[in-house]
């Protein structure tokens, strides 16, 4: 069994499938003083996650809190679902949302009228909503990351020569120095997005919560990949992109939880051309352009060049998903345009339930409900 794994293992990190021609895992021996990525290195974002989800924990319970306080952002009463142990276990294992048939027959077993069934059910699925205050705690400690995040990553590549000529991210490849800032930047962010994966079950579920996994996974081999065989040049940029427009969003959901309409919907109007700039524009024709013809010119294609081109790709087809949701909802934030619902019909109204992160996005949809026009 453990000669058939080392097979294994060798045939897949054999140097001809993540390297050009000619180079390989014996180019990225740490010689001469210079320090080159290491899969061993990827261990720490395990503890570092776990930091994360502890930091969390606090921050969201003290400064969270004290914030949501100072917003002023109020819970809306819920009136309770009245105990019936027979409307409760349907509830719980056959369907929140029952048929009229499935009403109809549970008026019978629970010697309710139709209408008290179907106001219970109402109630008890509005029980299991997120509260306000949850909801802006987690869109706060987002916030407070991604603004951190973009800052320092901004940081370690203002001085850098390919933040403005991205061909010098393969001067030398794959040889390539690690340097300190670059190693943070990458153990931090995949910590992070690893927390996120940890704490999926309990965070505020969303409509794309499948788009919402995709996004991390996808995320995640990436970045790892990118530090496995020394793309880190592109991944920091890469990974800049995707932090330039995240913290706008989250800050946007913290004023619309706490009320502050025409301050959020400016915000998000903000955040969508930021987004469209950065995902739409300067990833995919200006990095992704880099790493998908630029290294052509340099080496013969190859496995590893096809492998990490392809997740980028998956990410790049989640941007334009996202980014048609944006812009429908953005436009109705414009000045001068009032959305008047149609009655009795499901309308998409709120995008606060967008979550693009990174970069997570859906419409929350209310039946019966009234836009206004803020």
């Amino acid at each position: 069994m453990l000669t058939w794994l080392r097979v294994l293992s060798d045939w897949i990190w054999q140097d001809r499938l993540w390297f050009p021609a000619g180079l390989g895992w014996a180019n990225l021996k740490d010689r001469d003083g210079q320090v080159f990525a290491k899969g061993s290195d990827l261990w720490v974002i395990f503890p570092i996650a776990v930091c994360f989800l502890i930091i969390r924990q606090i921050f969201e319970r003290t400064v969270a809190v004290q914030l949501a306080s100072l917003l002023r952002v109020r819970e809306k009463p819920r009136v309770r679902a009245a105990p019936n142990t027979t409307l409760e276990s349907y509830f719980c294992n056959a369907s929140k949302f029952p048929s009229q048939s499935s009403v109809e027959e549970l008026t019978k077993q629970s010697a309710c009228s139709v209408r008290q069934v179907q106001r219970w059910f109402r109630r008890r699925r509005n029980q299991e909503r997120p509260s306000q205050i949850k909801k802006f705690r987690e869109a706060c400690w987002r916030f407070t990351f991604y603004v951190l995040a973009f800052i320092a990553g901004l940081g370690a590549l203002i001085d850098k020569p390919w933040f403005y000529d991205m061909e010098e991210m393969w001067n030398g490849f794959p040889t390539l120095p690690l340097l300190p800032s670059q190693y943070w930047y990458y153990m931090i962010e995949l910590g992070f997005y690893i927390s996120l994966l940890f704490s999926v079950a309990t965070d505020v579920k969303r409509k794309d919560f499948k788009e919402q996994i995709v996004h991390h996974v996808a995320t995640i081999l990436l970045i790892s990949f990118s530090w496995l065989v020394n793309y880190i040049r592109a991944g920091t940029l890469i990974m800049l992109v995707h932090d330039a427009s995240d913290y706008l969003l989250e800050s946007a959901k913290m004023f619309n939880y706490a009320g502050w309409r025409k301050t959020c919907n400016y915000i998000f109007i903000l955040f969508a051309a930021v987004f469209i700039l950065t995902r739409l524009v300067i990833l995919p024709f200006w990095i992704i352009h880099t790493t998908w013809v630029y290294p052509l010119t340099l080496y013969p294609p190859f496995f590893g060049f096809y492998f990490f081109n392809g997740l980028l790709f998956v990410l790049q087809c989640l941007h334009i998903f996202w980014a048609g949701l944006i812009l429908r909802m953005a436009i109705k934030f414009l000045p001068g345009n009032v959305c008047i619902p149609k009655p009795n019909h499901y309308r998409v109204v709120s995008w606060t339930e967008i979550e693009p992160s990174p970069d997570q996005m859906f419409f929350f949809v209310l039946k019966n409900s009234r836009v206004k026009n803020t």
